[in-house]
């Protein structure tokens, strides 16, 4: 009699599929992209821009003209005062075709500092994310159709573990496409505008009349004690002044009894 051939392990067809499906998004051997015709390239447009102005308040007004006129949007903004100068600044962001022109139009708003413009080219980036993005949903389908096949509990867990770690890929393959796509579609501007303000000397502090008395009190004090202080530090030349002021008068005593005593 002719034994029956066993049957298939459903792990193993598991593990089959998921070595293929692997080897497909093996970043060892990434799959060949076309280079992108120059009309359909993934392009990035970036700017930091910092202008001194003469009044803020009216570069604010200004800029929320110029925004409106481009079609543009403010992502980010911030206003800060602190050493002498009063400081704006601001993310815009602008679609591709008006981006140069509105770079451009800050010059009018006062004296240019710097700027600097820069330009990213992520084709290949974008074309391997959306390639590994259809791989893994893929992969994804392959996983629910063996689910819906599956019978032991053991198989229905494994399956179900794996599921959720591609579904997390996904997630993420997504949030990063997402945020190319918005880099390629709205360029970014990041403006800095400032003002320096004059430093005035503070007033000088008004004192009452007791303040005052307490603070003659004071000086007079401090006077005192100087002048104790310099007799005693210069004690040397008041002892050598004594001596010589001594010596001086004997001598002319002298010189008078000599006198007094030659006239007799």
């Amino acid at each position: 009699m002719e034994s029956s051939s066993p049957s298939e392990d459903p792990i193993a067809s598991v593990a089959d599929k998921q070595a293929i499906t692997e080897a497909a998004q093996d970043p060892a051997t990434p799959a060949r992209v076309a280079a992108a015709p120059a009309a359909t390239r993934k392009l990035v447009y970036h700017a930091e821009v910092r202008v001194k102005v003469a009044d803020l308040d009216r570069a604010n007004a200004r800029m929320d003209s110029l925004t409106r006129t481009y079609g543009a949007y403010v992502s980010d903004a911030s206003e800060t005062r602190q050493d002498g100068e009063r400081q704006h600044q601001m993310k815009i962001r602008v679609v591709p075709s008006r981006f140069h022109a509105m770079l451009g139009s800050l010059n009018g708003l006062g004296a240019l500092v710097s700027k600097t413009l820069g330009t990213d080219d992520v084709t290949a980036e974008h074309a391997d994310v959306s390639a590994r993005l259809g791989t893994k949903r893929a992969l994804e389908q392959r996983y629910v159709a063996l689910l819906s096949q599956a019978k032991k509990v053991s198989d229905i867990l494994e399956i179900e573990e794996k599921l959720a770690e591609v579904r997390g890929d996904i997630e993420s393959t997504e949030s990063r496409l997402k945020t190319l796509n918005d880099l390629v579609a709205y360029s970014t501007i990041t403006l800095t505008y400032f003002q320096e303000l004059p430093l005035n000397a503070p007033d000088a502090p008004v004192l009452s009349f007791g303040s005052r008395l307490v603070q003659s009190f004071y000086d007079g004090w401090e006077l005192l004690t100087g002048l104790v202080l310099a007799l005693v530090t210069a004690w040397p030349l008041l002892l050598g002044g004594a001596l010589g002021l001594w010596g001086l008068r004997a001598w002319r005593q002298r010189r008078r009894q000599q006198t007094a005593a030659t006239s007799a």
